[in-house]
């Protein structure tokens, strides 16, 4: 998927886009599947991931909610990531299964490790 394509996607409101649309602005990697999965399939591994972030004190930004409207997507997406040119954000993309339009964003600093306090 070119880049311009990808930005005109990211044109929504919610923060995980905004910030989405931004990075990929500032030079960040990308990358999006070729194929599609099942809706349930991400559903179900995001869900899981995002109570194993929440477990390590971590709240990803819009990751619940991208659960949320992929499971009532209902249809195979493709995933992608946007990772900041400088490493310090990455932002999981949801897209139609032809790539067509954004289903759902979500994003968390890097690196994901949090150090205990001491």
């Amino acid at each position: 998927m070119e880049r311009h394509v990808l930005e005109s996607l990211l044109a929504g409101d919610d923060e995980a886009s905004v910030i989405a649309l931004a990075t990929l602005r500032s030079g960040a990697t990308y990358w999006v599947a070729d194929r599609a999965q099942p809706a349930g399939q991400h559903a179900r591994v995001f869900k899981r991931r995002l109570q194993r972030m929440r477990m390590h004190g971590l709240e990803p930004l819009g990751l619940k909610r991208a659960v949320q409207l992929i499971r009532e997507h209902g249809q195979p997406v493709r995933a992608g990531f946007i990772d900041a040119a400088d490493r310090t954000w990455t932002t999981l993309l949801f897209l139609a299964e032809d790539g067509s339009a954004l289903v759902a964003c979500a994003g968390w600093p890097l690196p994901l490790v949090r150090k205990p306090p001491l």
